[in-house]
């Protein structure tokens, strides 16, 4: 694959940021991600790029160089979350966590708990989830009142497309029978017509104003926290979507004061999407941190039912789910970003909204000339890919299309979706394999803090296609499972590749910029149920160590 002037501007930048290191990693397998290539016994770094891999015996002279002792552990090429949100994943460190809750009843024991912890103020948390609940129904905010009687509370559904709020936060917000919702959203109500509390898509935007607002110093702190959590489960790098575009000179700053361990690839919010236009691209701290890409949404989340299906929910047929935007104010962005060399990632879960984005694509690529083309090659991406037509997945090919898909979505809702979609339509529902089969680029990402975003999870159901008990269900389409050699590609390589820099990360090879991931497992060998009870030992980044939980 050709060297894009971009990537070779990025490898010509002068180093800052944090200090490279020399090193001599043994003493472990070392999978190099190279087709063909059998695994090596050490790597040498010098001055944050790969300067020898093979054979122990073969090693050049290493006088002077620090030697990391794999004991045992199996090391990759460096693993980056192909789709993640490093805000939200710091902030769930700071805020009420309710990912984990098995029921209403334990989701409202702990925002009781909360609420006596901290008496004063908005409450606001996420991770809730009722797919598994006995309850199996949505929070209220009646359960919010009772559990935090005239509080301001705000908790956000895990998959980030629908929030529940107190009565208190509804009268703050002004929200009654008689609102009604914005374009995208939803409000949804009683039999009397009354708010129950559920705010879904767009209509979250009417409590937007309630949430606290923190100042530079905590947003500094929940990124410090994204990174140190990130860094412990062995990911050296993240796309950071809906990257606020407030913070990326936040992010900017901390990379040139050393205080990014992580490469950040940023799609920011499309507030920012003119200004980045203008701009251009932008890499600080030796490439640490890119601003390359905008994120749209087409339409919402499958197990709200704001996914866009072409046909009704097969368990609410009034609905068809949810389109955020329009072809009218899309695709003039979208002819802006090819002019200006800007990629575009967009979100589309639903077999509607994925078919929408599609047409777009291919009209906002038709209809501006390919001389006016910054890049030649754009690489766009769809955000999810989730329910897609077995008919459309050709479009990925042919325009072509990066999907960029989270293994663990599937695993999570294989509980629910059957009863969203009915069977039909699982045959084009989290459809790796269908897709990398037809050579298209699959990128994995976790979409943490929706998912845990924990990456031997992501490859545990990338390659199993299975719960983490080992369930899986009547015909979860288990065709659609894919190799370990791909799932290793889908948090390496791809990712490399979907950000214009498979020259200098993805494989271990002489010449790469040294980023390696060390597992205390082999991925390639272990048995496929105990890849989830592994975890990371080692994390470099440009030849730094930045996790060392040997």
């Amino acid at each position: 694959m050709r060297l894009t002037l971009f990537a070779s501007f990025i490898a010509l930048a002068l180093p800052s940021g944090a200090l490279a290191q020399d090193l001599l990693i043994r003493g472990g397998t070392i999978h190099t991600g190279v087709d063909g290539q059998a695994p090596a016994e050490a790597v040498l770094v010098r001055d944050g790029r790969i300067a020898f891999v093979g054979h122990l015996a073969d090693v050049p002279d290493a006088t002077g160089v620090q030697v990391v002792e794999l004991n045992g552990a199996a090391l990759f090429p460096g693993f980056t979350d192909g789709h993640a949100h490093l805000d939200g994943i710091g902030w769930r460190e700071m805020t009420l966590n309710l990912e984990g809750s098995a029921s209403v009843a334990e989701a409202m024991a702990r925002l009781s708990a909360w609420a006596q912890a901290h008496p004063e103020g908005v409450i606001a948390g996420r991770g809730w989830i009722e797919t598994h609940w006995p309850e199996g129904r949505f929070l209220t905010a009646a359960d919010l009142d009772a559990a935090a009687p005239g509080r301001i509370v705000l908790l956000g559904r895990a998959d980030g497309h629908a929030v529940v709020v107190s009565s208190a936060a509804l009268a703050a917000a002004n929200i009654d029978g008689d609102t009604q919702p914005p374009s995208g959203g939803e409000i949804l109500k009683d039999a009397q017509g009354r708010p129950t509390g559920m705010l879904v898509d767009a209509a979250e935007q009417l409590v937007a104003d309630l949430m606290p607002q923190a100042d530079e110093a905590a947003t500094r702190t929940a990124y410090g926290e994204g990174f140190k959590v990130y860094a412990r489960y062995g990911w050296t790098g993240v796309h950071f979507m809906s990257a606020p575009w407030k913070d990326i000179p936040l992010l900017e700053a901390m990379a040139e004061a050393g205080q990014a361990p992580l490469r950040l690839y940023n799609s920011v919010t499309p507030d920012g999407a003119r200004a980045l236009f203008a701009s251009g691209p932008r890499s600080v701290a030796d490439g640490r941190v890119i601003t390359r890409a905008v994120k749209f949404y087409a339409d919402g989340a499958l197990g709200s039912r704001g996914a866009a299906l072409f046909d009704p929910y097969a368990d609410q047929p009034g609905t068809r789910g949810l389109m955020q935007t329009t072809e009218a104010e899309a695709v003039p962005l979208y002819e802006a970003a090819l002019r200006s060399g800007i990629q575009i990632a967009t979100h589309a879960i639903g077999d509607r909204g994925n078919r929408e984005v599609v047409d777009w694509y291919a009209r906002a690529m038709t209809e501006t000339p390919r001389g006016e083309w910054k890049a030649a090659d754009p690489r766009w991406r769809i955000e999810h890919a989730q329910i897609l037509r077995p008919g459309d997945y050709h479009w990925f090919h042919d325009l072509p299309i990066v999907a960029s898909m989270q293994p663990s979505h599937a695993i999570g809702d294989l509980h629910f979706a059957p009863a969203r979609l009915g069977d039909a339509r699982l045959d084009g529902a989290y459809a790796w394999k269908s897709l990398s089969d037809r050579g298209v680029v699959v990128v994995g990402g976790s979409d943490a803090p929706v998912e845990r975003g924990d990456p031997l999870i992501e490859f545990y159901a990338a390659v199993a296609r299975r719960d983490l008990q080992g369930f899986q269900g009547p015909d979860w389409r288990p065709q659609e499972a894919v190799s370990r050699e791909t799932a290793l590609k889908m948090f390496t390589l791809w990712p490399a590749w979907a950000s214009f820099r498979e020259d200098e990360l993805g494989t271990i090879e002489p010449g790469k910029r040294a980023d390696f991931t060390a597992f205390d497992i082999d991925l390639m060998t272990v048995l496929e149920a105990d890849i989830p009870k592994g975890k990371a030992v080692l994390t470099v980044v440009d030849g730094e160590i930045v996790f060392d939980g040997r």
